[in-house]
């Protein structure tokens, strides 16, 4: 794994957008312009890719912690900030809010967590088991005798 796949996967984890990008990596005093950073984030194949090197990772790790958890002096929520990030995501037009996405479970009362099923439920809904039918010989059963005479 490299560090542009590291840089790629810490961006989408964290929701974090290049302007913001640029401005953790200034908490750290390193400069980087949005068009530098968008190189390190294009495919192996494009003609503007460019390799991360070791620094610039260090530095958005080092400048990383200081966004999330503050200063000694001044420190931060971490869960705070993430929060913040996510509410700075646009919604998809057409929605008044951002919908998160839950998978519904097929049976939701079993889903529950919290509590068991209850069995008035899940008993009304068994049905009795039924005993499968006797299999059919479709091929009746042949000895081998691989190729060895039984006369001798």
């Amino acid at each position: 794994m490299t560090n542009n796949d590291i840089f790629k996967k810490l961006r989408v984890a964290l929701m974090l957008r290049d302007d913001q990008i640029v401005e953790i990596l200034e908490l750290v005093d390193f400069r980087i312009s949005k068009t530098e950073l968008s190189a390190f984030f294009r495919a192996e194949n494009h003609e503007n890719y460019v390799e991360c090197g070791d620094q610039v990772l260090r530095n958005f790790l080092n400048g990383l912690v200081i966004h999330l958890r503050g200063t000694k002096e001044n420190p931060k929520n971490p869960t705070a900030v993430l929060a913040k990030h996510k509410a700075e995501i646009p919604a998809k037009e057409g929605t008044s809010e951002r919908p998160e996405f839950k998978a519904k479970p097929k049976d939701e009362e079993r889903a529950r967590g919290d509590q068991s099923p209850s069995k008035t439920k899940s008993a009304a809904k068994k049905k009795p088991f039924k005993k499968p039918a006797p299999k059919v010989q479709v091929v009746e059963k042949v000895k081998f005798n691989f190729g060895k005479n039984k006369k001798s």
